[in-house]
């Protein structure tokens, strides 16, 4: 098959057409790519911010259809319209039983990128590839396992659709499922691209009575107000904690750092109300650290600092509920995509990507 992929990081991609794929094995399915979101966790594999093994296939925010299925998969036939998920839940693990399916076992292919017993199912020249983020989606196939793979209605455009296996479910699912923001609060949200401006999505879904939207890019402060921010914070001329503790007068009830920025996690804890709440759901550098200090004002406030994988959010569950959200027009998916690429200029993509312009391309494969 066709992917796009990456031998050495800091170097373009290489656009291969001789990368084997493997047949789908039990409980797995093979999904014929049609569209794939730019995520910033793929360009940071590319660029080394992120380590990962070599040579490996990125790209996970994808929607397709199904190819082929494996032995003992049921409600997936082949030609069906599927959304995927970097984090599939299995359904029998110490997390997916207590109800934390971000955290299911499988999840931890995202880091080893490979499937559970070490193989990939991708190669080339035999040389083995890797899964990139747990998907592999810059090719003109995938083979994941069966939950991986969301059944969608006929009717949905997966090629806007498709922003919802990354961006939008962490960005919601930040706000509705890892903070639970109630109706009248106030929110913060640093960092606007497709997970940031998901999560301002999140936050007026939710009943959020002022949102506070943070970027140094104008553009992305524009698109904010129309996902439904009420205030815009330029952080290259203003101090944003300062100005949200003034303006609500004790703090943002919720703060969401979604720009990979370990430093935007310390301007939540300083914009934040006691007991406020301050949600990690970028992903910064693997170098970067998160510092608390003073730790003893930390206690005595009672602010909380959670992380975010994925929006905390049950796949199986969480894509249907945003799709019924986007029909109920409640969720604005196309307004993310501003841009659409062949997979042959991914390397284009990403030069956008680093320069902040747009907010999602899209790769159709």
């Amino acid at each position: 098959m066709r992917a796009a992929v990456l031998e050495r990081q800091g170097e373009p991609l290489c656009i291969y057409d001789d990368v084997a794929i493997a047949d789908p094995r039990p409980g797995q399915v093979r999904v014929r790519v049609a569209h794939c979101g730019v995520c910033h966790s793929d360009l940071s594999i590319a660029d080394g911010a992120f380590p990962a093994p070599l040579p490996i296939v990125l790209g996970h925010e994808a929607a397709g259809r199904v190819d082929a299925v494996g032995e003992g998969v049921v409600g997936l036939a082949p030609g069906d319209p599927v959304i995927l998920t970097p984090v599939p839940p299995c359904g029998r693990c110490y997390w997916c039983v207590r109800g934390e399916a971000a955290l299911c076992v499988d999840a931890m292919g995202i880091t080893t990128n490979t499937f559970a017993d070490g193989t990939t199912g991708l190669s080339r020249v035999g040389v083995q590839i890797y899964r990139g983020v747990n998907v592999a989606a810059f090719a003109e196939y995938v083979v994941a396992p069966a939950a991986a793979a969301v059944k969608v209605e006929r009717d949905v455009p997966l090629e806007i659709a498709c922003v919802i296996g990354c961006a939008v479910q962490t960005g919601v699912g930040a706000v509705l499922n890892t903070a639970r923001v109630p109706e009248g609060a106030t929110v913060l949200v640093m960092g606007l691209g497709g997970i940031g401006l998901s999560a301002v999505q999140g936050a007026r879904i939710a009943g959020a009575a002022r949102i506070f939207a943070s970027d140094p890019l104008p553009e992305r402060r524009k698109a904010a107000e129309s996902f439904g921010a009420t205030d815009l914070l330029d952080p290259n001329v203003e101090d944003v904690a300062a100005r949200v503790r003034e303006e609500t007068r004790v703090g943002a009830d919720y703060a969401f750092e979604t720009a990979g920025r370990a430093s935007l996690v310390q301007t939540g804890l300083q914009a934040t109300r006691n007991g406020g709440t301050v949600v990690a759901v970028g992903a910064p550098p693997i170098a970067e650290k998160i510092e608390i200090a003073p730790a003893a004002l930390f206690t005595v406030t009672e602010k909380k600092l959670l992380g975010c994988i994925l929006g905390s959010s049950n796949s199986l569950r969480e894509i249907p509920r945003l799709l019924a959200l986007w029909r109920a027009g409640r969720l604005d998916l196309a307004g993310l995509v501003t841009a659409r690429r062949p997979l042959a200029e991914i390397d284009a993509a990403f030069a956008d990507l680093r320069a902040g312009r747009g907010i999602r391309t899209v790769l159709s494969l």
